[in-house]
């Protein structure tokens, strides 16, 4: 259950690169939130987290066993320690992001989805 949560929470935050893309003005609530609609050269940044995100939601459910295995599953594992630690990273960067909205709404969801890669792979 816990992996579908993660797979979850990573489709919304990939929903929301796509927003970004598109020019939606939800630039505050990444990258520092410097920019309220973010410029062409961040908007590429946004595509490859999208593709960073997708691959991550699929590492989670197939640790999960919701997915059929991609990787044996002692790569997955490694794969999803990995992860495990880029959103305790990322939940840090969030926290001393100058953006309000990115500390409110983001490092939240980081952790979460730091807590549901270290519990996904603990139980594999």
């Amino acid at each position: 259950m816990i992996s579908i949560i993660g797979a979850v929470l990573l489709l919304l935050a990939a929903v929301m690169e796509v927003l970004l893309i598109c020019g939606v003005p939800l630039g505050e609530f990444t990258m520092g939130g410097k920019h309220k609609v973010l410029p062409l050269p961040y908007r590429g940044l946004a595509a490859w987290s999208i593709v960073l995100q997708l691959f991550a939601a699929a590492m989670i459910l197939q640790g999960g066993g919701h997915m059929n295995m991609w990787f044996s599953n002692g790569v997955t594992k490694i794969i999803c320690f990995c992860f495990a630690g880029f959103f305790v990273l990322n939940t840090f960067l969030n926290l001393i992001s100058s953006s309000k909205k990115e500390k409110i709404a983001m490092t939240p969801l980081a952790a979460i989805e730091a807590v549901c890669f270290f519990v996904t792979a603990f139980a594999m």
